[in-house]
């Protein structure tokens, strides 16, 4: 669109998205990478939650674009991506009054991408992995620690990465990127396809 310019110019959605995180990068205070992520359990009742998004795949990666992060499958929210195959997520940055709204399909990144993720991690963040039940019921915070020294001794200073704990990819249908206007007159535009083979069509929306 011939107003499409500044931060909204381009032709490829997850360069945008990138360029926008690369800035937020010098200017949020905490985590510029967080991002809300909402899936639904069977019954299609939501759940949301802050994740750290690791990743954003160009569209010349083999996925073709996408964001990826990394969680316990066994948790809920692990549950319910496999399950359902479908999630969102809005990536908030306060410092420049900007967001992103991604929703798209979901698969596992559980392969050599996910093993050299697990692997940069700091030690206790590896064993935290092994050591946790994610989203299961707790005795105490004593249990938890019990359960660190177990899996320390257990596992030694080189765990490898549990076979429960990986990444998921959220490859986009759809992608909304939104600055504020003055007088709330924001600005929005809307990335959409209807399956992955086709190509984009990005819209301006009322604010």
């Amino acid at each position: 669109m011939s107003d499409r310019t500044g931060i909204f110019a381009g032709d490829d959605p997850f360069a945008i998205a990138a360029a926008w995180l690369k800035e937020a990068t010098a200017t949020e205070l905490n985590d510029p990478n967080a991002i809300a992520l909402a899936t639904v359990d069977p019954t299609g009742l939501p759940n949301v939650r802050m994740v750290l998004l690791k990743e954003i795949e160009g569209r010349d990666a083999p996925s073709g674009g996408a964001f990826v992060f990394y969680t316990n499958y066994g948790s809920r929210k692990g549950q319910e991506l496999d399950a359902s195959g479908k999630a969102a997520f809005v990536m908030h940055w306060k410092s420049l009054r900007r967001q992103i709204r991604v929703r798209g399909l979901v698969t596992r990144e559980e392969g050599p991408q996910a093993d050299a993720y697990y692997a940069s991690r700091s030690l206790q963040s590896r064993l935290g992995a092994w050591a946790s039940h994610q989203s299961q019921p707790l005795s105490s915070r004593g249990a938890l620690m019990a359960e660190v020294a177990k899996v320390t001794a257990l596992k030694g200073p080189n765990p490898k990465r549990p076979p429960f704990w990986g990444g998921y990819r959220i490859t986009p249908l759809e992608v909304e990127f939104w600055a504020d206007g003055a007088f709330r007159l924001h600005d929005r535009f809307r990335w959409e396809r209807s399956d992955f083979a086709s190509d984009w069509r990005c819209d301006r929306l009322n604010p």
